[in-house]
């Protein structure tokens, strides 16, 4: 019998944690490295040259639904989300222009390091006020920046150099893949099909499609190194930032389904060759993408939606996070305002249960439905299943509302939704939801007068009528609930 946690005994609990393992293309069980104290996890994090948008701040809202459902199972859990603030190219394969000169030349910046670390720290901070609007527990979580590490960075390069993982090009210092046999592993690459398919472009010095820089060279900026002046390669940016916060191997390493092919294969390449230990991450988890009314999100396109946009509009920003829950985060998901707007009203609704129980103080948690919530989220972070358990629960009438609330409370600090102290606007957003029952001398005459007429109707099994007379209090802003030969008046 699994246990809620204030019960359980060991980590893990009794009831089985299983996550979807890329490496391998299977659910495997969550367990903790043998001797571990906690569980070490490094998530991608954004390329700061401007605002994450909804599909970007989707992938954190995945990191941080892991991160609770280890929590709600007695692991502690260190989390790292790095900033890159230099050196990611437009094209993952060491391609086009990098993202934060873009940035810089976007905003009529001189391009020198102190403005790109200027640039770096004010869409940073746009995206800690982004997560912590979608109550992503920032405070929890280490945020190094890849340019406070670039020493780090150095010295990995040298020890692959050292090794003779490497070779100097034109571009700069690349990572010879021939000699990592299992390039590509993961996700289980066609690195042949690839090879065939790929075209370098004559002005490479690539050995190989599938080589990588290291250490790009640039005559005008950049740091001094023992290759001359420039800027370590984009992925080794991960990997010295993992070592340096997390250590030389890690438990879950998270990604969107992009960054599978190149850059986490280059990843694992580099970091298992520079320190002699495999695997990197025991686990390799990736978040499916987030289309916008159905087609691709796309800021070169003019087809993206930011979170300012969300509440803008009027919506909560939770009602975001209700949305990203009712995706499962493999599948690909749809981003409508009409989906929006039902996320809404579901948060609403939960919010306004919450609050005609203000007074309420919650008690013992409903082993039955806890449960029934766990085996959801413990299959592969099964939110939609989860909310499903939660929905089910509230219809629930042999639950009391403190056994209601101590359930519910106990199930959000895995969803996420702040549902035990909503702010201000959940609160008003509560309000146009909330149901309070008005006993008769607080109702108007004309209601006072259906309602008198609609119980006689009833009485005499005149069920036209009492349908009739139902709408026409519903009409007057006022709902009318039958139950055990009894009738309640709430007010909308």
């Amino acid at each position: 019998m699994w246990l809620p946690p204030f019960l359980q005994r060991k980590k893990g609990g009794t009831m089985p944690l299983y996550l979807y393992n890329t490496q391998g293309g299977e659910k495997q069980r969550f367990m903790p490295a043998p001797h571990a104290k906690e569980v070490r996890m490094y998530n991608c994090g954004p390329t700061v040259y401007g605002r994450q948008h909804i599909g970007n701040l989707s992938m954190f809202v995945f990191t941080d639904v892991l991160r609770r459902t280890l929590e709600i199972n007695s692991f502690e859990v260190k989390q790292v989300i790095n900033f890159t603030d230099f050196g990611h190219l437009t094209s993952d394969a060491d391609e086009g222009d990098d993202k934060m000169t873009t940035g810089l030349k976007r905003e009529g910046l001189a391009p020198t390091l102190p403005n790109m670390r200027i640039l770096g720290e004010k869409y940073a901070n746009f995206f800690l006020e982004d997560i912590r609007a979608l109550n992503i527990e920032a405070d929890k979580i280490t945020f190094p920046r890849a340019s406070d590490f670039i020493p780090a960075q150095i010295a990995m390069i040298k020890t692959l150099e050292e090794k003779g993982y490497t070779y100097k090009g034109k571009a700069g210092v690349y990572f010879d893949t021939s000699r990592f046999p299992e390039y590509g592993n993961l996700g289980s690459i066609n690195l042949e099909g690839q090879r065939e398919g790929a075209r370098v472009a004559a002005s490479s010095d690539k050995r190989s499609p599938t080589d990588f820089l290291l250490w790009k060279t640039d005559k005008k900026l950049g740091w001094e190194s023992p290759w001359g002046l420039g800027f370590p390669g984009w992925h080794i940016e991960c990997s010295a930032m993992i070592r340096a916060t997390l250590g030389t191997q890690i438990d879950i390493h998270t990604g969107g389904i992009e960054h599978i092919p190149i850059h986490h294969n280059n990843e694992i390449a580099q970091s298992e060759s520079a320190t002699g230990k495999r695997p990197l991450a025991r686990f390799w988890m990736h978040r499916a993408h987030l289309q916008l009314e159905g087609t691709k999100i796309a800021k070169s396109e003019g087809n993206v939606v930011y979170l300012s946009d969300v509440i803008e509009r009027g919506f909560h920003p939770l009602a975001l996070r209700h949305l990203l829950l009712g995706a499962h985060y493999r599948s690909n998901s749809n981003f409508t305002w009409e989906s929006l707007g039902a996320a809404q009203t579901a948060l609403g609704k939960l919010l306004a249960l919450r609050l005609s129980h203000k007074d309420v103080e919650p008690n013992v948690i409903s082993q039955h439905w806890i449960v029934q919530f766990m085996r959801r989220i413990n299959d592969d972070l099964d939110t939609p299943g989860a909310l499903a358990a939660l929905w089910e629960m509230i219809k629930d009438a042999s639950l009391s509302p403190a056994e209601l609330l101590a359930t519910l409370f106990e199930m959000d600090k895995v969803l996420g939704l702040n549902l035990a102290e909503p702010d201000e606007a959940a609160r008003t957003l509560a309000a146009r939801y909330m149901q309070i029952e008005v006993s008769g001398a607080d109702l108007p005459e004309d209601v006072r007068a259906f309602l008198a007429e609609r119980d006689e109707a009833r009485h005499a099994k005149n069920w036209q009528r009492a349908d009739e007379l139902r709408t026409l209090i519903e009409a007057a802003g006022y709902t009318v609930e039958d139950k055990d030969g009894a009738s309640r008046v709430l007010k909308q």
